[in-house]
């Protein structure tokens, strides 16, 4: 009756799940075993929140400043065009395409298994440290419920070398007719005055600074003196991982939800900081060294410049960490992810522009205040977010309000990036152990919150700053470079190029051949190339690991090399293991490990098509799956 158009309601499979379905989906839901984002808008905001991070306010700003200004932007619009885009749209539709998270994903090319493996255990070392930094954000947070803010001055805990203002040490000055050097209290003291341009300060530090070390973390004196744990940072960390099992209870119907809120209230955070900025005096002075009439547009013949922009693009954008393609296999398979991935992608870029101006103009301030050029109080990273703008908040009238306004909005950009990386973790659980998913969700999902907060306790030390520090040198740098450029070399030049873009059509529609034509430029060339030249430039501008001026030991080192090859060994591991499993003589062994296993297509029956009509049902073939060597081998 039905010919070759049976309705998918026939099929035992899909009938069998409805009653079966998971508790985080619905009966309006495409995939009743794993559920589907209730809405578009939920997915958009997911990603936005995904990859719009705390480098987007600590980092790129910065960049921009120390790479030309407003001809950085050059380079940055192009890596995004060469680089950012094209893998991001890659991983957005692999993992809609098949509705499989990072590691089962990789059934389109065995061989390769082992780089959804290494993403999911990077992301796993990378979760830990991103929720320290997010406890950091919640200890400044309550800090900021006080009249006075605890770093403004320099109070009890303090030494001598703290100051608000820059304090002369000596100069040379004229006494009975001789050009002399002297120490500023000899020059006072006596009625002189300094020759312009011989003035020497002391090396003194901003009272934020010294909060930050000596307050706030309790800084030890390097990684070799760990000392006890911070117990008001411990329950910053229990609270932040509180916060993250509550929004992900339910998986992607209580996260998405969330992300109404913690993705789109920064931007009015952001917003009100800039307003506010740009109504104080040397605000204009910030902003013309961010991106004004300092920009040097000379910078651009420099090598360092344009590795900076493609560095930028491919971290902000989380390409390669497995979150975008968990967060898109909960998408309905005829979802335009062509562009969900130019949304997310230019939303990402915009958002680090309007950030920097809204630090820049405060820290313009901060510059203007203190008598100092703004290239003196301009930083990145921790010193950024947690030395140089509290300082320049404390300057503000009703200081405490902005305060925590501006950690309130880095509270919300952390949790968005946390939620989809663990999101990412229970996804490769889930496509592992479904049933046992669908049943315990909640407690799982609790259980693997609870483990990582454990895990993360060593970086609330006293020695914790040190330790983020390492995992983030070592652990978010090589390894997501090398899953990256196999990534896109396994799918494009293995599985075919010309092949996924079929896939993507059975999705997205057909397209035209000129439609392609810059898509197949990037992926068959020009992404492969930068990936790698960046990964060889880092390998060869490595350095050793440091905090500051404070230099990690050997075994400091050595544990950081440990890690990473911790993270991409599972590569070779599992080819291994693939290629031994098969049959035949070696070379057939790898060319059969490099064909799609035969449960490879779209989850669902009734998009499988004419091309995919052969597919075995994921539940009757286990031949092709590696058996559980560890709980992330599927």
């Amino acid at each position: 009756l039905w010919g070759d158009h049976k309705p998918s309601f026939f099929s035992s499979k899909d009938f069998s799940l409805t009653n079966e379905k998971d508790a985080s989906s619905s009966d309006s839901d495409e995939n009743l075993e794993r559920g589907n984002w209730s809405n578009k808008g939920d997915y958009l905001l997911s990603m936005v929140g995904y990859a719009v991070g705390l480098g987007n306010v600590w980092r790129f700003p910065y960049l921009t400043y120390q790479n030309g200004g407003g001809a950085f932007l050059i380079p940055y619009t192009l890596m995004l065009a060469l680089a950012g885009l094209p893998l991001f749209f890659m991983e957005c539709s692999l993992g809609q395409f098949a509705s499989l998270g990072p590691v089962s994903i990789w059934r389109v090319l065995p061989l390769f298994q082992g780089v959804g493996i290494t993403m999911v255990i990077i992301s796993t070392f990378v979760t830990i440290y991103y929720n320290v930094i997010i406890a950091y954000a919640l200890y400044y947070l309550f800090a900021s419920f006080q009249k006075v803010l605890p770093w403004s001055e320099c109070f009890s805990w303090a030494d001598e070398l703290c100051s608000k203002t820059r304090i002369v040490n000596d100069c040379n000055t004229t006494l009975h007719g001789e050009i002399i050097h002297a120490n500023y209290s000899f020059v006072t003291s006596n009625n002189l005055t300094c020759i312009n341009g011989t003035i020497n300060y002391k090396p003194v530090q901003f009272p934020s600074e010294q909060y930050w070390n000596k307050v706030a973390l309790q800084r030890s004196s390097g990684l070799d003196e760990t000392g006890n744990v911070v117990w008001y940072l411990a329950l910053c960390l229990l609270l932040s991982w509180m916060i993250v099992g509550a929004a992900l209870f339910k998986g992607i119907k209580s996260s998405g939800k969330v992300v109404y809120f913690t993705a789109l209230f920064p931007y009015v955070i952001l917003l009100i900081l800039l307003i506010r900025g740009a109504t104080l005096e040397g605000s204009l002075d910030g902003i013309e060294y961010y991106i004004g009439r300092q920009s040097n547009i000379t910078k651009l013949m420099e090598a360092e410049v344009w590795k900076d922009a493609a560095t930028q693009i491919f971290y902000s954008l989380s390409v390669a960490w497995g979150g975008l393609v968990a967060l898109s296999s909960y998408n309905k398979f005829h979802n335009n992810c062509y562009s969900d991935a130019i949304v997310v992608c230019v939303t990402n870029c915009v958002t680090s522009v309007f950030a920097g101006f809204a630090i820049f103009s405060i820290l313009g301030h901060m510059a203007f205040v203190s008598e100092r050029p703004v290239s003196e109080v301009v930083d990145s990273g921790f010193d950024l977010a947690f030395v140089a703008y509290p300082e320049a908040l404390s300057k503000l009238p009703v200081s405490p309000l902005w305060s925590f306004l501006f950690f309130f909005m880095l509270l919300l950009l952390g949790l968005d990036s946390q939620f989809a990386t663990i999101e990412t973790l229970t996804t490769t659980i889930q496509d592992i152990y479904p049933k046992v998913m669908r049943k315990l969700r909640m407690p799982i999902t609790l259980g693997l919150c609870t483990l990582l907060f454990f895990l993360g306790l060593i970086c609330v030390t006293r020695a914790g700053i040190y330790w983020v520090n390492l995992i983030d040198h070592f652990c978010a740098g090589w390894g997501i470079l090398i899953a990256a450029v196999l990534e896109i070399v396994g799918i494009v030049y293995i599985y075919g190029g010309n092949r996924f873009i079929e896939d993507i059509e059975m999705m997205i529609g057909k397209k035209s051949r000129l439609f392609w034509m810059w898509w197949r430029m990037c992926w068959f060339f020009i992404t492969p190339v930068l990936l790698m030249a960046i990964l060889v430039w880092s390998l060869i501008t490595f350095s050793r690991p440091s905090y500051g001026s404070v230099l990690y030991p050997d075994w400091g080192t050595a544990v950081g090399w440990c890690m990473i090859i911790f993270c991409v060994i599972w590569i070779p591991i599992v080819a291994i293991i693939k290629i031994a499993k098969a049959e035949g003589n070696l070379w057939q062994r790898v060319l059969s490990c490099c064909r799609p296993a035969p449960n490879w297509g779209p989850y669902l029956e009734c998009h499988r098509g004419e091309r995919y009509s052969h597919i075995v049902d994921p539940k009757k073939q286990k031949e092709h799956e590696i058996p559980t060597v560890s709980a992330f081998i599927y």
